[in-house]
């Protein structure tokens, strides 16, 4: 079982740990407005973040600089996923500005979280979605961060890097 820390303390998380270089686990998801979100669909570069919840800073803090950075990431589609309901999805992308990058939901039936192995299975945040970004291209994941710290925000610098390279 895969594991991270949240504020130091180590938690599992529930589901098969992905690799870059297998195929990415096609997954249904709720957007803001409860239409329907396609994980690995076929045909889309997309850079997926997996976080806890938009209502914690560093998770806002987030998904404004994706919202501001999709520019340098031709061609790519940015998916926000967590457990936050499409209702509160939909009032913070209002509130933030929020229109450059998609906003999906987990909450129906925690599938992105188990099939990507992102699901926290104990600790505070039992039942929300550790930190991650994943990148797919042609059904494969061909990036992934497994954030060690839910606190802490991904490497950007490393994804904008590997972006510039492929």
């Amino acid at each position: 079982m895969n594991s991270v820390n949240f504020k130091g303390s180590l938690v599992k998380l529930k589901g098969d740990a992905l690799e870059v270089g297998v195929a990415a686990p096609k997954v249904k998801l709720k957007a803001k407005d409860l239409s329907e979100v396609i994980i690995a669909e076929e045909g889309k570069t997309q850079i997926v973040l997996s976080l806890p919840s938009l209502d914690t800073p560093v998770c806002a803090t987030e998904a404004r600089e994706f919202n501001q950075k999709i520019a340098s990431y031709p061609n790519a589609q940015v998916i926000v996923v967590s457990m936050d309901l499409p209702f509160a999805m939909g009032r913070f992308c209002s509130t933030e500005g929020i229109d450059n990058i998609i906003v999906a939901s987990d909450f129906v039936a925690k599938e992105f979280g188990e099939k990507y192995g992102v699901l926290i299975a104990d600790g505070a945040l039992e039942g929300l979605l550790a930190r991650a970004v994943f990148v797919i291209k042609e059904g494969k994941i061909v990036y992934k961060e497994l954030v060690n710290e839910i606190t802490e925000m991904p490497n950007i610098k490393e994804l904008d890097a590997f972006f510039q390279n492929n």
